[in-house]
């Protein structure tokens, strides 16, 4: 299982960050997230800041290109295994400096992935 961190968490329910939080939870994987604002969901904390997660492996993203560029650096000091671009959060820079930092970088859907079997 691995340990993801959520950048773009929301509270609405109709949202796919929200779907992914709980998709991610009952399939097993700790999840840490980042949205707007603070709330609890299941066991997730969700805070409105960044926090020095430790042991990230996949950083999952529901920002557009304009509002990551708050956390780029931030998102690759935590030194992830990989970053998930989901559908509207592509980043051909952001994925071009994980990839020169060794960090697999894709364009793809958290939620297909889990469906799939392929997260």
């Amino acid at each position: 299982m691995y340990k993801t961190l959520v950048i773009g968490a929301s509270s609405n329910p109709n949202q796919y960050s929200h779907l992914a939080i709980l998709r991610l939870m009952s399939s097993g994987h700790a999840v840490e997230a980042i949205g707007r604002e603070t709330f609890q969901l299941g066991s997730t904390q969700v805070n409105n800041h960044k926090v020095d997660f430790k042991d990230i492996h996949t950083v999952t993203l529901y920002l557009n290109r304009e509002r990551q560029k708050d956390y780029e650096d931030y998102i690759l000091s935590l030194h992830p295994k990989r970053i998930i671009f989901n559908p509207g959060a592509e980043n051909p820079e952001l994925l071009n400096r994980a990839s020169l930092s060794g960090i697999e970088a894709i364009e793809a859907c958290t939620l297909v992935m889990l469906a799939a079997g392929t997260y």
